[in-house]
């Protein structure tokens, strides 16, 4: 890739109908800070910098249904976040407002969902 076409990935939005309750759930799941709030999109950033992410209001939201099914609004991405200790982690993000998925696939993945029905994925890291 040349200079003059470096891409840079700065933020991963999710779709909400009410961008304000959700950037205060993951800035408590994540500790992160509010970067940009406006009514109808909320950025958080890390305070060490790279990717943030964004809330953007959607007024023809549907919750998304997973694992997926026929028929019904399928997820179109989820989030990892890894964890040094998978119990703690999911006591702290159920703490903040997440549920526990029903399916749970793997042994060292907790997969949950947030207010939104977003499902985001624990996982231990190392």
């Amino acid at each position: 890739m040349s200079a003059a076409a470096r891409l840079t990935l700065t933020t991963v939005n999710l779709d909400t109908p009410d961008p304000a309750a959700l950037a205060r759930f993951y800035a408590n799941l994540l500790g992160w800070d509010v970067e940009v709030e406006e009514t109808d999109d909320v950025i958080l950033r890390s305070a060490d910098g790279g990717v943030g992410l964004s809330f953007q209001r959607e007024r023809a939201y549907v919750r998304p249904t997973w694992p997926a099914e026929a028929g019904r609004q399928q997820m179109m991405m989820h989030l990892e976040i890894g964890v040094e200790n998978l119990s703690d982690a999911l006591d702290h993000a159920l703490a903040c407002g997440a549920s526990l998925a029903d399916y749970q696939p793997q042994e060292d993945v907790r997969v949950c969902l947030d207010p939104d029905g977003h499902p985001f994925c624990l996982w231990l890291i190392g």
